[in-house]
């Protein structure tokens, strides 16, 4: 047996329609492809047994497949098993659905016209395995089987079997198979037709002990409306009048020292980008304000404006700040005006000579993309937005076209987006509690539940009865927003500008974040435990510290999982759905955990998406073309992604927040910890794409200060490869061969259209100074990525920048 395979993806956009051409010529077939605006795609899978007989798998985007003749005898047969399809035979036409079988000679005029993308699986036969059961011609004419009922469904279900399995059975396997395409052929062909104490010298020393403790008593319970000063007094063991006459000592009376240190508080966190997801009322009650009214008129009193002016003027100074940051070895001009842009002003038409000279002088790792994106298009930072994350502004578990977007912008607005973690009710305390937008997302009673779907699959929880959307799909993704004038084939770069974690609500955790690793059922290491019992899911809750110059995060405990009964009483065994109410008296904390371990801090998202160009809902967790999750750290703060648009708007999702993560995310999880970042978006549109390094993807491109990350799936595309059974095909035939042969393919691709390369040098590169590694395993569509530094290109920048030379490149 000779097992085929063929992508385009291997190829630059320009050949694939030639290539394509080319490999199915092979097999007896000719397309004919009009032109379109999204680049070909088509992945052809084959093989030819020691008997004569050739399968194939053919998945791809609009055409028309003629049969070419391959022997005057030969026989074929397609299933048609997804897209919207007709067969053309003289003046006949007939509508193909899924599951529907064609079949006839070779020699019979037959096109197959596919009007979107489509799946097929074809079968061609020697003739002589069927002539004594068809002593006539006539026999062999043209048929169609409908795959809704009878002969034609039973026959369907056979072919579609095969058609998933023909590439992994040995001949011996398939012998059964064919005599049983024969018994069809013969049978069918003969019969059918149709087809984020002030020290006071006035007292006396002692005095000023007792009164530092009774201050440090207030500060650390001001968040209790309960404080009096009966209590403070009871708790120091003196006299109410005493603890009064101290407070006086320092000029001012208890009461109005309580108060001041909370407004104090509450003015901090308002200024604080990182509460910028706390309500003023979160932040009211969070340090012990009983009424949001009183609070108001007690901060103006104190600072001459409201809460909210407040916030809104420490905001300006802060977006000021921000574009003051990352200003920073971008060009002259970016923040303003693209006519203030000398470079791009000078360059006239010619951008690509004005980007090659600025980015000669950059090689050295100080550039970054924004520099060549910046004078191509034009665009400084638009308006600013923030997206808060509550149950109106999230998506729980799944992607789709049909969302209703929650915010519109245009190419470089700047949007601030608020994360959250779905592993959150790990530790409610921690991480839910006193948050009002995630309490609103995580809000679960027998009464109510805030955000019911979680996952892709059906409402009613008809299949395991887990919980509407079954968690088939685990992700809370923000969104998604709709970028103006963004359509099909079009690129969006995504520019991750700044990111912090979400820090704890509750004042008893006050300025510091937490976040959640699970040792999940989904780990690669779940059937290869030594330790009793074997098989157990286990969390693990860590702080994480970003207050330092290297940002770290400790374990604080861990727990082992036990069934949990959600508020609808649907028992748990596993963490089989996102979100489940954790009953605390049920597990047992176990402090003391990976003592003194350091993990370092790489806080990244691990969800970035466009919306999937197929309808209906598609599962959050397998990654794909559109991006989605890719959980690589490198997609971090500095970082660049660029994904190609699917649908109008793109609808932009962000999700899934790191806190830190190693490759591989091996035992199920990273350290699951919300954040809220800085984006810029910028849309370049697919008419415009000339020289850019990211002009020919069709995946998910990673672009840092000093390295490209190009990102290899065990299928790249695997809502097309697999149609109707993607969503659960997907889980079962994912490994890491697959994604590294596609890794390797991509990254041919990348370095012989965006760097000029020859075949025979992009693949000595590979070898010698690329890095591949392995993105993660936990996924359903296992990745590999491919890093290749930026450095080793520099010289040929600079040679390329000369204006006698022509090259594609036009940025390292």
């Amino acid at each position: 047996m000779r097992l085929e395979k063929f992508t385009t993806d291997s190829y630059p956009v320009h050949q694939r329609p030639h290539a394509w051409r080319e490999a199915l010529q092979l097999h007896s077939l000719r397309p004919e492809m009009a032109p379109a605006a999204a680049p070909l795609y088509g992945t052809l899978t084959a093989r030819r047994t020691a008997r004569g007989v050739e399968m194939a798998r053919i998945t791809s985007s609009p055409q028309t497949i003629q049969r070419l003749g391959a022997g005057a005898d030969a026989v074929w047969l397609a299933l048609h098993m997804g897209g919207d399809a007709a067969l053309h035979h003289g003046q006949q036409t007939i509508e193909l659905a899924p599951g529907d079988i064609v079949f006839g000679p070779a020699h019979a005029q037959a096109d197959l016209d596919f009007r979107s993308n489509f799946r097929q699986f074809m079968v061609s036969m020697p003739g002589a395995s069927l002539k004594t059961r068809l002593p006539g011609d006539h026999a062999f004419a043209l048929g169609h089987l409908r795959g809704s009922a009878g002969l034609g469904r039973m026959f369907a279900g056979t072919l579609t079997a095969l058609a998933d399995a023909f590439d992994t059975l040995d001949d011996d396997d398939i012998a059964p198979v064919e005599s049983a395409l024969s018994e069809f052929i013969a049978t069918s062909m003969a019969a059918r037709r149709d087809l984020a104490l002030p020290a006071s010298s006035a007292i006396s020393s002692t005095r000023a002990a007792t009164v530092r403790r009774l201050c440090q008593y207030v500060d650390a319970n001001l968040s209790d409306p309960s404080l009096t000063v009966a209590g403070v007094a009871a708790h120091e063991h003196l006299s109410e009048r005493l603890v009064q006459k101290l407070f006086e000592g320092l000029g001012q009376t208890f009461t109005a020292y309580l108060r001041q240190s909370r407004l104090e508080r509450c003015r901090a966190d308002l200024a604080n980008r990182q509460y910028g997801h706390l309500s003023i009322s979160d932040i009211c009650f969070r340090w012990g304000f009983n009424d949001p009214a009183h609070f108001s008129h007690s901060f103006r009193d104190r600072y001459g404006m409201s809460p909210r002016q407040y916030r809104q003027q420490a905001n300006e100074v802060s977006q000021q700040s921000l574009r003051k940051r990352i200003k920073r070895g971008w060009p002259s001009g970016y923040f303003e005006t693209p006519a203030a842009d000398p470079v791009a002003s000078s360059a006239g038409t010619d951008t690509v000579a004005a980007r090659r000279a600025v980015d000669s002088s950059c090689v050295d790792g100080t550039s970054t993309n924004a520099i060549s994106t910046v004078i191509s298009t034009g665009i400084g930072a638009g308006r600013h937005h923030h997206l808060p994350a509550n149950a109106q502004t999230i998506h729980w578990g799944y992607f789709s076209r049909s969302i209703p977007p929650v915010l519109r912008i245009e190419s470089g607005d700047i949007v601030t987006i608020e994360t959250l973690t779905q592993h959150a009710y790990d530790d409610h305390e921690r991480m839910i509690k006193g948050d009002s937008g995630a309490e609103s997302v995580f809000h679960w009673t027998a009464e109510h539940k805030a955000v019911d779907r979680r996952g892709a699959g059906p409402t009613d929880a008809s299949i395991y009865g887990r919980g509407s959307g079954e968690g088939f799909g685990v992700h809370i993704c923000t969104g998604p927003i709709f970028v103006k004038d963004a359509q099909p084939g079009d690129v969006l770069e995504v520019r991750i500008l700044d990111l912090a974690p979400r820090l704890a609500a509750s004042a008893r955790y006050e300025g510091r974040a937490f976040g959640s690793n699970a040792a999940a059922w989904w780990g690669f290491h779940y059937d290869d435990l030594i330790e009793e019992p074997k098989q157990r899911e286990v969390v693990t809750i860590y702080e994480v510290d970003c207050s330092q110059d290297q940002p770290c995060a400790h374990a604080v405990y861990n727990f082992r999982w036990t069934p949990q009964r959600d508020p609808n009483g649907v028992l748990h065994p596993t963490i089989d759905y996102p979100g489940i109410p954790i009953d605390r008296a049920s597990i047992v904390e176990n402090h003391g955990v990976l003592q003194g371990v350091t993990i370092p801090v790489r806080p990244h998202f691990g969800v970035i998406a466009v919306a999937p160009a197929e309808t209906g809902l598609v599962d959050s967790i397998p990654p794909s073309c559109f991006g989605g999750n890719l959980d690589n750290w490198r997609i971090a703060k500095g970082a660049t992604l660029y994904l190609r648009v699917g649908v109008d708007g793109a609808l932009l999702s962000v999700g899934d927040p790191h806190a830190s993560q190693g490759d591989s995310e091996l035992c199920g999880t990273a350290i699951e910890c919300s954040l809220t970042g800085v984006f810029q978006i910028v849309l370049h549109k697919a008419a415009n794409l000339r020289d850019e390094p990211f002009a020919d993807i069709d995946y998910p491109l990673v672009e840092t200060a000093d390295e490209w990350v190009i990102h290899g799936f065990s299928h790249p595309d695997y809502l097309k490869e697999f149609g109707d059974k993607a969503r659960s095909a997907i889980y079962e035939k994912s490994s890491l061969d697959p994604a590294m042969r596609d890794a390797f393919r991509k990254t041919r691709r990348f370095l012989m259209t965006a760097m000029g390369l020859t075949e025979d040098e992009a693949i000595s590169l590979m070898s010698v100074a690329v890095d591949f590694g392995v993105t993660q395993v936990v996924d359903g569509n296992w990745g590999v990525h491919a890093v290749i530094r930026k450095s080793m290109f520099a010289g040929r920048v600079r040679a390329q920048a000369a204006p006698s030379v022509n090259s594609p490149l036009s940025s390292p």
